[in-house]
């Protein structure tokens, strides 16, 4: 019985983390999204190699998509795009980027660790971001998992997330921590982190169901290109 509501509290406690996270980004969504006009080179380069050319009926997805601007790339190249992320806010904001520059994205409100979307359904993904933001290596394993569930046999998707290579940090080892946003009017709003080691990374993505096929560093950014399948193709 006392394992029972170990467990229980345990699974409360990771949900409430978990709400805390999509709270902290309604409140600060506006603000957020206006310095985040542009893509990162990193993804423009992903999806020039991956979508470009891409052929009828391909789906993208931008897996924490905030204002959709890696989804409004993901656009120019596929047939449909979904943009999903656990913060009403953000996804208002997304909305807003897409009716302004006229691209078309379908918006979902969902748990990056539980993808309300159909397996081998995905061709093209972006995971940007997003990952660090999930408060226990269970939801980060499980999202994995997921991003593994939806691509395509042949579908590619990239995975960034912070790590110690930053040069804010000082630490080798992964660790946990809250980053401060400051709204305009000064006001500082904590956000969780978890900070990868690049090794660290490295072995969630291997012992994901998510297929491992390159990964770097990039400005203190672990960045991987991964596949939903173990197969050799």
């Amino acid at each position: 019985m006392a394992g029972d509501r170990d467990r229980t509290h345990s699974r409360d406690d990771e949900q409430a983390r978990r709400a805390d996270v999509r709270d902290t980004y309604d409140r600060i969504a506006d603000h957020f999204a206006s310095t985040r006009e542009y893509a990162w080179p990193e993804v423009e380069s992903f999806v020039e190699t991956h979508a470009t050319g891409s052929s009828t009926g391909s789906v993208g997805l931008d897996l924490g998509c905030g204002n959709c601007r890696h989804a409004e790339l993901l656009a120019a190249d596929l047939e449909s795009v979904v943009g999903l992320d656990v913060s009403r806010g953000l996804l208002e904001t997304g909305r807003e980027r897409a009716l302004e520059r006229g691209f078309d994205v379908e918006l979902v409100q969902g748990d990056a660790a539980t993808l309300p979307l159909a397996a081998d359904s995905v061709h093209v993904a972006v995971y940007v971001a997003t990952l660090h933001h999930l408060p226990t290596r269970a939801a980060r394993r499980a999202s994995l998992d997921e991003l593994a569930r939806v691509l395509a046999p042949e579908g590619r998707a990239l995975v960034s997330a912070w790590s110690t290579a930053h040069d804010r940090f000082d630490e080798t080892e992964g660790f946990d921590t809250t980053v401060e946003w400051t709204l305009p009017g000064g006001e500082p709003v904590d956000r969780f982190y978890h900070i990868y080691s690049p090794d660290e990374f490295e072995a969630d993505l291997t012992a994901s169901d998510i297929a491992l096929r390159e990964w770097e560093l990039s400005s203190g950014n672990c960045y991987a290109t991964v596949a939903g399948t173990r197969s050799d193709a």
